[in-house]
């Protein structure tokens, strides 16, 4: 298997992101975050699943707010307003479907 060949995106303070794979009907996106850096509030026509890999983050999916710890997850749908804090460093595994071309 080859070297990851898509950059590493500053996505914010303490925030970044970096595609692992991607093909035009899903993409799996890492995001790494420092502790308190958050992902701001936001929407999108993707449905996506969201994997915490290290980390506690504290997400909000429309009215809901939840701590999730290693090993959680949870799906999102599309057009469903999101967002999260790092409540330690972590990172989250996102899958995203259809593709997020904006990320390419």
């Amino acid at each position: 298997m080859s070297k990851n060949p898509f950059p590493v995106v500053p996505t914010g303070m303490g925030a970044t992101r970096q595609v692992q794979a991607d093909h035009p009907d899903m993409m799996v996106v890492e995001f790494c975050f420092e502790k308190g850096a958050s992902g701001a509030a936001h929407a999108h026509p993707h449905l996506q699943s969201t994997y915490v890999a290290a980390g506690r983050f504290e997400f909000t999916v429309g009215d809901k707010t939840s701590i999730l710890e290693p090993g959680d997850c949870l799906v999102i749908p599309s057009n469903t307003t999101h967002g999260c804090v790092a409540l330690e460093a972590g990172a989250l595994i996102d899958t995203f479907t259809p593709r997020r071309d904006d990320f390419l």
